[in-house]
């Protein structure tokens, strides 16, 4: 059985950093690409950044958090990271890792076979 379990959400003020992670266990975590989700009340899941499976050579990010959020992966821990720096108020949301058993980076949230339960990050000013 698959669990993901994301952790290191919180409040944290604009212009801050926080790292999220996401533990995974029950697959086989080098052959999964990467995904984070977030979701903001009252709107839909937006794609926030991916990172392909095995060395992790290839990323992706919306284009609202590049140059800002950073992504990526420790195979040895079964552990996929978020680094967000220069957070801004309308980054508030509950962030979701998400995993595909695919080659490249899939950015869209119905490619994802995996999900965990979500962290919730708070910016405030």
């Amino acid at each position: 059985q698959v669990h993901m379990d994301e952790s290191g959400g919180g409040l944290v003020q604009a212009g801050g950093s926080l790292r999220i992670s996401c533990a995974t266990s029950g697959l086989n975590f080098n052959n999964y690409a990467m995904g984070w989700f977030r979701q903001a009340p009252g709107k839909e899941r937006e794609f926030v950044a991916a990172i392909s499976w095995s060395s992790g050579r290839s990323t992706q990010y919306a284009d609202s958090v590049k140059g800002r959020f950073t992504v990526s992966r420790d195979n040895a821990k079964n552990t996929v990271y978020l680094q967000m720096n220069s957070l801004k108020l309308e980054n508030t949301a509950v962030y979701y890792c998400a995993a595909r058993q695919a080659v490249g980076v899939p950015t869209q949230d119905w490619e994802y076979d995996h999900w965990g339960q979500g962290t919730q990050v708070t910016v405030s000013s």
